[in-house]
Formats: structure tokens, sequence, C-alpha cells
């Protein structure tokens, strides 16, 4: 993905407070805008950033999905927009993101059994 202007923006829809907050279009390295779902997005205290987890919209009828993690600032000026998207590079914070998609999905996976 590249990382310029890689959002769509989202008005005051944060997703730390807004449940309908569902969708982002990202562009391609070939630049095609591609719909993308949220999963849900966090902030880690332990590298100071917050995480967006999202996998393709279209992967939903496929029945496999693919989950993809960026980190994220939010415009500084407080407008309630989405910064860049910065893939994740680093194993041991690429790690922590895993542990916490873990417990998402365990905690998931209790409330619809």
């Amino acid at each position: 993905m590249t990382e310029e202007n890689n959002y769509k923006e989202l008005g005051e829809n944060l997703p730390q407070n807004d449940d309908n907050f569902r969708k982002i279009v990202l562009m391609d390295d070939k630049g095609n805008k591609i719909e993308y779902t949220v999963l849900f997005a966090f902030d880690s205290e332990d590298y100071g950033k917050s995480y967006v987890l999202v996998y393709p919209t279209a992967d939903e009828e496929k029945g496999v999905i693919n989950v993809e993690a960026y980190s994220y600032t939010l415009d500084p000026e407080g407008s309630g927009k989405f910064g860049d998207l910065t893939a994740i590079e680093n194993d041991e914070e690429m790690d922590m993101i895993e542990e916490v998609l873990n417990t998402f999905l365990d905690d998931e996976n209790l409330n619809q059994g």
C-alpha cells in the first residue's frame, strides 16, 4: 500500500468512539482503490501508537479474511481525520498486535458461542 494519503477522510468518525466506523479506502501500489472493513482499532501505551486492523471487504464473500495491521496518527489539528497509515515492520510490534488480535478473536468466539 502506498503511504501517501492512503486513507479516506472520516470527519468526526474516529475509530475509538464511533461504532458505525467500519470502512476505509486504501490505494495499492498500482493506484487501485480498495475498500477495507475495519475489524477494530486500539492504542498501545508501550509503543505510543494507535493501530487499526483491517481486511479487504471483498474477502467477506470469499470466506477467507486476510487481516492487515497499520499504525496511524490523527490529524494534529484535531480535525478527526486519519493521517497516513504505516505498515508494521518491527517483529516485536507485530507480535504485540497478533496477541491483541488473538484476544479479540477469542472474545468474539465466546460472545457468539
